[in-house]
């Protein structure tokens, strides 16, 4: 059967001696593996249509469920600069790979391909990486069914109180002062912290505009939305590695 789908490649493997293998996030097919021949030469028409953050048309042919092979293509958006950036590219690279973890084989995946084209267009646009990835972490917590509970205590339901803020990434949301012996390992946050994080639950990457947030402020958003994907999805992401290789090493 004949396909033909808008979709992102969010992840490109070499088959064979010049083949390649690409991951579409499609917004109405789910994600799709496609078999692209003769990627790899130099003079192939299809190569450009294989490379990371690549948004464009795909037309395939695929039996069932199994793999496509790729008849032609279409580059709507090539993302060059970001793949020209290693530092880009490394955010790039680990809001793609985050979804490709979460998102499921013919899942239908409208918002999460929605999402992804706004965190890529914004990021090619130069603003904050950091902020731009905790919204996009927020949107896939809440669309894989793990919003964190901002607004009352995660464990007994009561009004969060602005005396001492905590959160539980293993529980899921905010604790009260009551309840802080449920998990000792609860994170203390700023009030200013908690307010851009309930900002991010109500945000659309699509609608983003410019949030200027001080550094310590980033750092404790950092710290706390890795927490929930580390407790609530459990993936190990080896471009999360490479970027905390680069702030290792200050790059």
């Amino acid at each position: 059967m004949l396909y033909r789908v808008e979709g992102i490649v969010i992840r490109s493997m070499d088959y064979g001696e010049g083949n390649k293998i690409i991951t579409l996030c499609t917004e109405n097919t789910g994600k799709i593996g496609v078999l692209v021949r003769g990627a790899k030469k130099v003079k192939s028409r299809h190569a450009a249509l294989t490379q990371l953050f690549t948004l464009g048309e795909y037309v395939f042919f695929r039996n069932g469920t199994g793999l496509g092979t790729l008849n032609a293509g279409e580059i709507s958006v090539s993302h060059h600069r970001l793949r020209g950036d290693l530092y880009m590219a490394a955010y790039a690279s680990y809001a793609c790979e985050l979804l490709d973890r979460i998102l499921l084989d013919e899942e239908t995946g409208s918002f999460w391909f929605q999402q992804l084209k706004a965190c890529l267009g914004e990021l090619e646009e130069g603003k904050d990486p950091g902020i731009i990835l905790n919204v996009y972490e927020m949107k896939m917590l809440q669309t894989a069914g793990y919003a964190p509970v901002l607004d009352a205590c995660v464990s007994c339901g009561r009004s969060q109180s602005e005396d001492e803020l905590l959160i539980s990434p293993r529980l899921g949301g905010v604790l009260c002062t009551y309840c802080r012996h449920v998990d000792p390992q609860a994170l203390k946050v700023t009030p200013r912290t908690l307010k851009l994080l309930r900002i991010f639950e109500r945000l659309d990457l699509r609608k983003l505009g410019n949030i200027d947030v001080k550094e310590e402020t980033k750092l404790e958003l950092k710290k706390v939305m890795r927490s929930f994907i580390d407790m609530q999805l459990g993936v190990n992401l080896k471009s999360r590695n490479f970027l905390d290789q680069m702030d290792k090493y200050e790059i």
